[in-house]
């Protein structure tokens, strides 16, 4: 079986583990947030693996960069949605405190890996 680009890449794996665990967050959300928060937050961290996935097939470093800066954008995103959660009394503080690390990890190789580039 083929293994593609993106999938030696430690950054996607990061990303896709961190969808993970962000889904299981969501998972302990009101059902009232079915179609605001849970829905936000899930297809913005989903964006975030897809995104380094996509940059990673393109043939121009421009094109790269710039889907990598859209996975990191969208993590920022995910980072906004789960404070709100948070100042709601949706998310513990222990929780956020593991995800925003694991953020800090994913967005930290993004511009790394933006920046091996050579821009």
């Amino acid at each position: 079986m083929k293994i593609y680009g993106f999938e030696k890449l430690e950054v996607w794996h990061d990303a896709k583990n961190l969808a993970v665990l962000v889904y299981q967050i969501t998972d302990s959300l009101p059902n009232t947030e079915k179609f605001g928060l849970i829905n936000q937050i899930r297809r913005a961290i989903i964006s975030v693996s897809s995104n380094i996935a996509e940059g990673s097939s393109r043939s121009t470093k421009k094109d790269q960069a710039h889907f990598y800066t859209m996975a990191y954008s969208s993590m920022i995103e995910v980072l906004s949605q789960l404070l709100i959660s948070y100042e709601l009394g949706y998310v513990s503080k222990p929780k956020l405190v593991e995800v925003r690390q694991e953020i800090e990890k994913v967005t930290n190789k993004l511009n790394a890996l933006r920046n091996s580039l050579n821009l």
